[in-house]
């Protein structure tokens, strides 16, 4: 952690500037780091000492309960099924005998749990195949080279939506489609890539992509991340397919946002891919063998412009090694940014040079955001499968949404 104090002497506000590796802090890091950092500093003033609250869990016992996670998942499969459902008729055996070893409930059902949870995080290795093991075709001019495309080779392009095209796309859109903002801006992105591919000659409505999650899941029993610092960031494939239909009217957009909505909700739990992928031995490297997203797509969510003695200067965030390869032919960045006229929606675009032209980025980038004002014009709404406790397909719910409406 680097600590500096800019002052710009008696008559202008100077800055503290804050440095830290992106290994220690990721962006919800930093809206736990900055109110803490204001409330001590205010305290130092007043004379006081700082009181900040606890951290439940630190980043260090995160990091050993997945190591535990995998190791469990691991140990399960190497043990088989058979071993498995032995250990547990005997156990059961000898719980109802009342034998001294078993009389604690806890224990038993946490072993238990733990291994239904190991079996099924196995299960979910087949769907992560069928997600990466698909057409993919090359978004750039060739695939990435690790050794001539690099951080020091990448340009970018930024995109800026004003509140009136950002805010229904935030806000009225989702909600009439009972979703969330990244449905609707990850809706727009398959469209236009279809769209841009078949532009090119290519063919197909399958598009790759990878999508960074904040990764604080709640998926161990008891752990609070609420106040953790660290970098948590998991990173993991969908496959999206919003159709041919286009923007252009109601019927269209209304299908496309039901068909990525219901896919996003099919994706298994973004942690299980990080899991198999990069902490056990045998998955890994059949998933690392599979073809890699060209696309990362990362919806930052909403910044909020602060009030009063302590405000964050928008700057650009510390740089990255020049000779660091570059891992995906292009990289979305997206971020809504809350001002006094209303939220803007920015979005930068990276690629490196020579993959991409500056023009065929511009050309992508413009026809999102012509399939975003679409959405934002024709999205009618509706439910889907996931939104009901009920075992519905889309054109059920459809068949009787429109019957009720005729009412």
């Amino acid at each position: 952690v680097g600590v500096a104090w800019l002052d710009a002497g008696p008559e202008t506000s100077g800055r503290l500037v804050l440095t830290v590796h992106h290994l220690a802090v990721d962006g919800v890091s930093w809206r736990i780091l900055l109110p803490d950092l204001f409330a001590a500093w205010e305290a130092a003033v007043r004379g006081a000492v700082p009181e900040l609250a606890a951290v439940p869990t630190s980043f260090r016992t995160w990091a050993h309960r997945l190591q535990d996670e995998a190791r469990d998942r691991d140990e399960a499969r190497d043990g088989g099924e058979a071993p498995y459902r032995d250990e547990v008729r005997d156990r059961d055996k000898a719980r109802d005998r009342g034998e001294a070893a078993y009389r604690d409930e806890a224990p038993y059902r946490d072993e238990v749990r733990d291994r239904d949870k190991a079996r099924d995080r196995a299960a979910e290795l087949g769907r992560w195949i069928e997600i990466l093991d698909g057409p993919d075709p090359l978004v750039g001019s060739r695939p990435l080279d690790p050794r001539i495309d690099t951080v020091a080779t990448l340009r970018s392009l930024r995109l800026t939506l004003p509140p009136e095209q950002a805010g229904p796309l935030l806000t009225t859109v989702p909600a009439a489609f009972h979703g969330r903002a990244g449905d609707v801006l990850l809706t727009g992105l398959a469209l236009a890539v279809a769209h841009w591919r078949r532009k090119r000659g290519g063919r197909g409505t399958s598009v790759l992509l990878d999508l960074e999650g904040h990764g604080r899941e709640e998926i161990f029993p008891g752990v609070d991340l609420s106040r953790t610092v660290g970098w948590f960031t998991a990173m993991y494939p969908v496959r999206l397919d919003a159709g041919i239909g286009g923007w252009a009217d109601e019927r269209a957009v209304t299908q496309a946002i039901k068909k990525v909505k219901e896919q996003l909700r099919a994706v298994p739990n973004p942690l299980g891919y990080g899991l198999l992928r990069h902490l056990d031995p045998v998955t890994g490297p059949e998933l690392a063998a599979l073809p890699q997203p060209q696309i990362v797509f990362n919806y930052l969510g909403r910044v909020a412009v602060a009030e009063g003695d302590w405000n964050l200067v928008p700057s650009g965030f510390g740089g990255h090694d020049p000779g660091m390869p570059v891992a995906h032919t292009l990289e979305i960045n997206v971020t809504t940014h809350d001002r006094r006229d209303g939220p803007h929606l920015e979005a930068v675009w990276s690629w490196p040079e020579g993959v991409l032209t500056g023009a065929e980025v511009r050309d992508l980038a413009g026809t999102w955001s012509e399939a975003l004002e679409g959405l934002a014009a024709h999205g009618r709404g509706g439910y889907t499968p996931s939104d009901l406790l009920v075992d519905l397909d889309q054109e059920e719910i459809d068949r009787i949404q429109a019957a009720w409406e005729k009412r």
